[in-house]
């Protein structure tokens, strides 16, 4: 499903890296996981955590940023290079008690994961449904 739209950009020669509908906060420090859980009590928060080297991570990110257009006062976007950030990926798994995926997307609300899928589990579909 998801990945018909990808193959077809791909080899029509339309895809354009960069193009993205998310306006990312990069994740970079394990000081901002306790702004994530401030913030998720006024409002959700979630965080990709995104494999720099994983081909099926890439396809999914790039779907899922062509097809985001939720507000950031909605659901604040975080994102993570679990390559480069791997303790902190280590500790969101600790802390939100979810088993380490890549790609994954974690929904954050009142301090707590409320929501998690990985691989081609992930769409804007199934985060908007858990948004209302």
């Amino acid at each position: 499903h998801i990945y018909m739209g990808l193959f077809s950009n791909i080899f029509s020669g339309d895809a354009k890296p960069n193009e993205s509908a998310v306006t990312w906060e990069q994740l970079t420090t394990s000081n901002q996981l306790e702004e994530i859980d401030t913030l998720s009590e006024t409002q959700f928060v979630f965080i990709f955590k995104h494999s720099t080297r994983c081909s099926v991570s890439r396809f999914v990110l790039n779907a899922f940023e062509r097809e985001y257009k939720t507000a950031k006062e909605v659901a604040a976007p975080f994102f993570l290079d679990l390559i480069a950030y791997r303790e902190i990926s280590n500790e969101i798994a600790a802390r939100y008690e979810v088993v380490h995926q890549s790609p994954q997307l974690i929904l954050i609300k009142n301090r707590k994961a409320v929501y998690n899928d990985s691989h081609d589990g992930i769409s804007v579909e199934a985060l908007e449904k858990q948004l209302i």
